[in-house]
Parts: C-alpha cells; sequence; structure tokens
C-alpha cells in the first residue's frame, strides 16, 4: 500500500486508496498526542493479553456471520454495521472490506475481522461514535485497540503514518538486544505484505494476528 516518487524515508508516501489515505490521516492525527509505549519489548510483553481480547472477538464475529459458513461476506457486513447504526458511507464500507480481504476471496476471516474493527476504532475516534462502538460490543476491546494504535505510534518515528525499515531498526535497537538487527529485519519482512519497503497500520495489524497466533488457530479449525 502507498507509493511514492522512491522508496525513501526523507520522501513524501502517497496513499493509493482513499481509506489507506484516511487510516494515515487519523494516525497522525493519533500520533500528535504521542505514545504510551516506550520500547519494542513492552509491547513484545502484552502479547497474552492482546490474544485473550483478540478471541473476545469471536462472539461479536459470530455475531456478523449470519449464515455461520466461517467468513463474512460484504452482505453480512453491511447488513451489520446498519443494525448497529454505525455510520459508514456505501463506498467507505466497500473500501474497509477489500482494504481487510487481504486473501481477496470476497469474505473476511476472523483474523481479518480482528483487523476491520481495529480500523473502524481508529478511523470513529470521535464521541459520536461510542454509541456505535457500544452496541457492536467494542467497549471491552477499546483498551486493546488503544495499544496497538500506541504501539504503531511508538514505531512510527517520523510520525508520516507509516512505519519504515529504518524506523523498525531504531525501534528494536532501543530494546538493546545483541541481535536487534536482524529481528528487526525479520519483524519488518513479516509486516511489510506487500514488499513496497513501508508499512502502513492494516499491515502491521495482519502482522499483529500473526504474531499472537490468531492465524494459527484458524488454520487449525479450518
Amino acid at each position: 500500500m502507498g507509493g511514492a516518487a522512491a522508496k525513501h524515508d526523507s520522501l513524501q508516501w502517497m496513499p493509493e486508496t482513499k481509506i489507506e489515505a484516511k487510516m494515515v490521516e487519523a494516525m497522525q492525527k493519533r500520533e500528535a498526542k504521542g505514545s504510551s509505549v516506550k520500547s519494542f519489548n513492552t509491547i513484545l510483553l502484552k502479547f497474552p493479553k492482546i490474544d485473550e481480547s483478540f478471541r473476545k472477538c469471536k462472539a461479536v464475529f459470530e455475531q456478523f456471520d449470519e449464515d455461520s459458513n466461517g467468513v463474512i461476506d460484504r452482505e453480512e457486513l453491511k447488513k451489520s454495521f446498519s443494525k448497529m447504526e454505525i455510520s459508514f458511507t456505501e463506498e467507505e464500507l466497500n473500501d474497509l472490506f477489500e482494504a481487510c480481504d487481504i486473501n481477496e476471496d470476497m469474505g473476511m476471516e476472523f483474523n481479518e475481522f480482528i483487523v476491520l474493527l481495529c480500523l473502524v476504532h481508529l478511523l470513529t475516534d470521535d464521541p459520536a461514535a461510542l454509541h456505535s462502538k457500544s452496541r457492536i460490543g467494542m467497549p471491552n476491546l477499546e483498551a486493546t485497540f488503544e495499544t496497538l494504535v500506541d504501539a504503531f505510534v511508538f514505531l512510527d518515528k517520523n510520525k508520516d503514518g507509516y512505519v519504515s525499515r529504518s524506523e523498525m531498526v531504531e525501534a528494536i535497537n532501543e530494546s538493546g538486544e545483541r541481535s536487534s538487527g536482524r529481528i528487526a529485519m525479520k519483524r519488518f519482512e513479516e509486516m511489510d505484505w506487500d514488499q513496497n519497503g513501508m508499512v502502513n497500520f492494516k499491515e502491521f495489524l495482519f502482522a499483529f494476528t500473526r504474531w499472537v497466533g490468531i492465524e494459527d488457530e484458524e488454520d487449525e479449525e479450518a
């Protein structure tokens, strides 16, 4: 996701889609407030709690998955958002669906749905959205999603809404681990889904579901 004249941290990175532009704008707004995360190790220590919270999303997933086939299709998503008074335009909803259907199989699996909920959290950061969030059962998940936003803010050193390879190296170097350079490269490659050298919040979230083992569990169930 995203494009630029060249893939260097010093140049402006341009979003490729409207939803990516909104993500970047919302993230930059959030980044202005700073992050409570002080090191990459702090993020690692939160994995068990985040994993537990992710699994609580299963009930919300099953609520959206009306035909119980294990995936949420576009119509089920529209119907559920409408029922819960979550206000996105049809275009925004389609963009969100396409952004989160990373396998492009026209249906959102559980890990993709977690990413969608977290993006909804980021994109609806205003008092008017609180009612919608409570109807979707998100207040209990707010702290987890905010931790993930916080983690991304910590990694994005130049506050442009993307994490670059050098920012990842810097963040992990701060942990003081001897093998930090190699770890940073591995983590970055896991995040950089489209291999364009920059990571947006959506890619970061997909990597996170893998890191805490959500995808593994889904594969076992299938």
